[in-house]
């Protein structure tokens, strides 16, 4: 039995489980909209950059985090302009950037004066226990940035994930929110990584969101299911690797892991429920409703280009 008193009692036990509560609410409120847009392992990519950004910050000797942030946000936007060009060698340009800053990351901590045996393996598998109050600030700060530009800018956001030529048409400004969604995404993955880990970010930014998706039939439904269910699991897994002295990083995205495939099993009788009463078939996650949807379907590529553009800015309003 857990003695939270004891628990509590700590300093470093705190710390961790603030910063826990913190990347609950941070990453699944980034990672809805990489699901949405089927970039799912865009989390990945981004903490193979911010290696490069760790391994500066210890040849520096500053914050490893701040020039996380710094590194990622220009990898961010290098990776977005790539995509938004639609280049057939993007794929291999993209690939190169990745590598290439997880093996600049390695080389720069080998080289740096504070290198150690735990230095860099911290970073990449997480170490919640060792957040130190400047990383817990950071934390703090940065997650809510990211918090009110996800949830502030939901609509929009999620219109340019869904279909951007539909959001262009509407007067959403394309382009800077894809661009804005690019750099959140990297916010979070050097907010999370102190947590999780950089190899294990993107689990916590994207199960959470797919778990929720097996319950909610609405966009504002899953976002909100998601970070309720991104606190939890985060708090649970800080919890239990106290308790049983395991790892937390890895013991967060187990869990996860685990409440989704519940979900999933819950899922399919709910839905088959949901279609003897005459509903649609299963979750969804939009709030808008096109001609020849079910409420809350997903919009697709064809309902929106049966549409003229007249009738895409109404129903945008």
């Amino acid at each position: 039995m857990i003695d939270l008193t004891e628990m509590l009692s700590y300093d470093f036990m705190q710390r961790a489980l603030i910063a826990a509560v913190l990347v609950g609410i941070t990453a699944p409120a980034v990672g809805i909209y990489l699901v949405q847009r089927r970039q799912a392992l865009m989390g990945d990519g981004m903490g193979h950059v911010a290696m490069t950004g760790v391994g500066l910050g210890f040849v520096f000797q500053t914050s490893p985090v701040w020039m996380a942030v710094l590194v990622c946000v220009l990898g961010a936007v290098v990776m977005e302009l790539v995509r938004s060009r639609g280049n057939q060698r993007g794929d291999i340009a993209l690939a190169m950037l990745f590598y290439g800053g997880m093996a600049c990351g390695k080389l720069l901590v080998s080289l740096s004066a504070q290198a150690g045996a735990g230095s860099l393996e911290s970073y990449l598998w997480g170490s919640i226990l060792t957040v130190s109050p400047g990383d817990l600030t950071a934390i703090a700060v940065l997650g809510a940035v990211v918090v009110a530009v996800t949830v502030g800018l939901r609509r929009q956001l999620f219109a340019i994930c869904q279909d951007e030529d539909f959001a262009r048409v509407t007067g959403v400004p394309v382009r800077v929110l894809n661009l804005l969604l690019a750099v959140m995404a990297a916010v979070t993955v050097t907010v999370a990584m102190r947590v999780v880990g950089l190899l294990l970010v993107s689990a916590l930014m994207v199960v959470p969101v797919v778990a929720a998706q097996q319950l909610t039939r609405s966009f504002a439904a899953t976002q909100a299911a998601s970070i309720a269910l991104g606190v939890v699991v985060a708090l649970a897994g800080v919890t239990g690797s106290y308790e049983l002295n395991v790892p937390s990083g890895p013991a967060i995205v187990l869990l996860a892991i685990a409440v989704f495939a519940v979900f999933s099993l819950l899922a399919a009788p709910l839905a088959r429920r949901r279609h003897r009463a005459g509903g649609e078939p299963g979750p969804q996650v939009c709030d808008v409703q096109l001609p020849g949807q079910f409420p809350g379907q997903l919009p697709t590529q064809g309902s929106l280009d049966a549409t003229t553009p007249e009738r895409r800015a109404g129903l945008a309003q």
